[in-house]
């Protein structure tokens, strides 16, 4: 699904990451740790092509579709949830009403409500930004903190979620202080000194 090899990145000559590489498989769910500043955020970045590398490659599948959360998820602000859930669906051309709704309804979401993005909760914008990382049938779904600002019921509303994308074949990468232990993972990585280490999982 994806192969990073030797992958570096800098600002202001400080190294974030340096020469990191890793192999990420059809249907891996994956947790990585690091501490703030580790480079999670700038990772997925560059994954996304938000950000240019300085050097390295990134090998992306051919059926790649990448879904992401990263930092603090962005909306149209003076527009509605629907609005912003329709509108970012229909750049890909693959708007499904049936199951955004859904998705909404296991989150406590009104599609329907006239109250514009802007008077949402922290915890409301997340849940809204988690739904546009995965309601398109994305198959490669990059998770930046994605339990920022949810309460107990969300989060495990969340970890159900992501337990049966990962049973209907997805590949997940989560980076976030939060250890999920409800989650199987099957590769748990920290980023260190702009590093990617394996750790043993229990």
């Amino acid at each position: 699904m994806l192969n990073i090899n030797q992958l570096s990145k800098s600002f202001h000559k400080q190294n974030v990451l340096h020469h990191l590489s890793v192999q990420i498989n059809d249907g891996d769910l994956i947790y990585i740790h690091g501490i703030n500043g580790s480079g999670k955020s700038t990772l997925f970045k560059i994954i996304c092509g938000i950000l240019e590398k300085d050097s390295g490659e990134i090998e992306l599948s051919s059926h790649a579709h990448i879904g992401a959360l990263i930092e603090n998820p962005g909306f149209l602000d003076h527009e509605t949830l629907h609005y912003n859930l329709r509108f970012l669906s229909s750049l890909q051309k693959n708007y499904d009403q049936k199951k955004i709704e859904t998705l909404c309804q296991e989150f406590h979401l009104d599609l329907h409500s006239r109250a514009a993005m802007k008077n949402y909760s922290l915890g409301m914008r997340q849940k809204a930004g988690i739904i546009q990382a995965i309601m398109e049938d994305q198959n490669l779904i990059l998770l930046d903190e994605p339990t920022r600002g949810l309460d107990k019921e969300a989060i495990e509303t969340f970890c159900k979620i992501i337990i049966q994308l990962h049973k209907d074949g997805k590949t997940i990468i989560i980076a976030s202080h939060d250890f999920l232990k409800e989650l199987p993972f099957n590769h748990i990585y920290h980023l260190e000194h702009g590093t990617l280490y394996e750790d043993e999982i229990y």
